[in-house]
């Protein structure tokens, strides 16, 4: 179905001279431009390297990118299990990704929101919830987390399957 779809669609395109010379120019203007190596140079420019206490207490290099959430730089470094937390909403939030910060880089952070507090507080049961705590699908990357350091603690027994 979907490969008859798409002889359809080129068959069509190939009718019409103005649009196939669009497409064709396009490409092979894109594919041979300079940008394609400034691109890279763009993405080398958002790089974020921070590190993580894993809870063997390993310090482990995590790169992530700017705009990413801090979880999911953890998620693609094998930190933290993708999952246990399946969206990056705070609605859906059950504080699986709660990291700790370290206090020279909780400065650099914009406050918990009061959904981030909720949620955290509704998490800790019961126990003092710690000044370090940080939901990490709620931080978000930025140039000035470079080198920033974060604990992930160990699942709590509630959290383990």
């Amino acid at each position: 179905m979907a490969i008859s779809t798409l002889q359809k669609l080129s068959s069509q395109i190939h009718r019409l001279p103005s649009l196939s010379a669009h497409i064709l120019t396009r490409s092979s203007a894109t594919s041979a431009s300079p940008s394609a190596s400034t691109s890279s140079k763009k993405v080398a420019d958002r790089i974020v390297k921070l590190f993580a206490i894993d809870p063997e207490g390993q310090k482990r290099e995590v790169v992530g990118l700017t705009g990413q959430t801090l979880l999911r730089a953890l998620i693609n470094s094998g930190l933290i299990d993708p999952a246990s937390h399946r969206l990056e909403e705070i609605d859906a939030c059950s504080a699986e990704c709660e990291v700790n910060i370290a206090q020279e880089w909780l400065e650099r952070l914009p406050p918990r929101t009061y959904d981030e507090e909720y949620v955290l507080v509704r998490n800790s049961r019961g126990r003092i919830l710690n000044k370090h705590s940080r939901l990490g699908c709620q931080v978000v990357l930025t140039p000035q987390l470079q080198g920033m350091v974060v604990a992930v603690p160990e699942p709590k027994p509630w959290d383990i399957p």
